[in-house]
C-alpha cells in the first residue's frame, strides 16, 4: 500500500553555476527590454530599459532561486512596491519567461517607480500601502536573451548607474 509520503517530491540537487555570476540582457515579445544580474543566489540587480517602467533600477533584490533542471532557473520575488515576478531563464536556448504581477497603483501610475528604488524604500512602501492593490494588472511574456555574458558573482559595478546613464546602444549589445 502506498503511503501519501510516497509522493512527496524532492528538489533536485542544484547547480546554480550556470547562473550565479551572469548578466544577461533580455527582450520580451511585447518589446520592454530588461537587464538582470544575478548576483549570487539570493540576491539580483536590474535594469529596466524600456516599457511601463524603462528607466527603473534596483539593487540587492532578494529572490528565491532554483534550477529547476538542467539549464533551467526559476528566479522569483516581491518588490517593496508591491510587485511580484517570477522568471524562469534558459540560458542555452537563450529563452526566458516571466510574469510580472504589478498591483493597480503602478498600472495606473508606473512613472511613480522610474527612479533607482534604493534610494526611495519608504516612498515605494508608502506607495504599496496606499494603493490600490487590485485588481493585479499581470503580464505574462516570452523574451528573447539577447547577451548572456559571465561577469563574476557579488560585483558592485555590473549594475550602478541608470538606464539613461548608460552610453548609446549600450543595451543593444548581443553575443
Amino acid at each position: 500500500m502506498n503511503s501519501a509520503h510516497d509522493h512527496v517530491a524532492h528538489p533536485p540537487v542544484q547547480d546554480l553555476s550556470g547562473i550565479v555570476g551572469y548578466r544577461f540582457l533580455y527582450t520580451y515579445a511585447n518589446g520592454w527590454r530588461y537587464e538582470m544580474y544575478v548576483k549570487n543566489d539570493a540576491t539580483i540587480d536590474y535594469r529596466i530599459h524600456s516599457g511601463h517602467v524603462g528607466g527603473r533600477w534596483v539593487k540587492n533584490q532578494r529572490v528565491d532561486l532554483v534550477q529547476l533542471d538542467d539549464d533551467c532557473f526559476k528566479i522569483s520575488w516581491t518588490e517593496p512596491t508591491g510587485t511580484s515576478v517570477c522568471v524562469n531563464v534558459l540560458p542555452g536556448k537563450r529563452r526566458l519567461h516571466g510574469v510580472i504581477f504589478f498591483p493597480e497603483w503602478i498600472r495606473a501610475h508606473g512613472e511613480r517607480t522610474v527612479l533607482y528604488q534604493n534610494d526611495h524604500l519608504d516612498l515605494m512602501r508608502k506607495y504599496r500601502d496606499e494603493g490600490p492593490t487590485y485588481p493585479i494588472y499581470v503580464v505574462p511574456e516570452f523574451a528573447h536573451i539577447r547577451l548572456y555574458e559571465y561577469v563574476g558573482a557579488d560585483d558592485e559595478s555590473v549594475i550602478d548607474a541608470a538606464p539613461a546613464d548608460l552610453p548609446p546602444g549600450w543595451a543593444d549589445r548581443t553575443n
